[in-house]
């Protein structure tokens, strides 16, 4: 059974930092393309940050400078270092699994997996 869990969110002041974690299990990890996206209410979820099997990156281009993705297969986790927050950036932050391709990055139904989500809240 494949379970995606997300955790680090919390509440910080803006120009603030934040690293979100996330685990999958049931995956073979070192194959796996990751990514975030994140949804405020009444909004689509958007792609925030995705990085692919041979470690290639994508961003949106609100978050290009400010956030790094990373992923570390020895520990089965996958990151999203948040530098320089801002109000605009709070959200629910959801980590995606499983990439299959037939569209875009940042195509939601292009992913298999995804967590319950992490709470970002950056304040002014």
């Amino acid at each position: 059974q494949v379970q995606v869990v997300e955790s680090g969110g919390g509440l910080v002041q803006a120009g603030g930092s934040l690293r979100l974690s996330c685990t999958a299990s049931g995956l073979i990890f070192d194959d796996l393309t990751m990514g975030w996206f994140r949804q405020t209410p009444g909004k689509e979820r958007e792609g925030v940050a995705a990085i692919m099997a041979d470690g290639m990156t994508h961003y949106a281009d609100s978050v290009k400078g400010r956030f790094t993705i990373s992923k570390d297969n020895a520990k089965s986790t996958l990151y999203l270092q948040m530098n320089n927050l801002k109000p605009e950036d709070t959200a629910m932050y959801y980590c995606a699994a499983l990439w299959k391709g037939g569209g875009a990055w940042n195509d939601r139904p292009s992913w298999g997996y995804w967590g319950q989500g992490t709470q970002v809240t950056v304040s002014s």
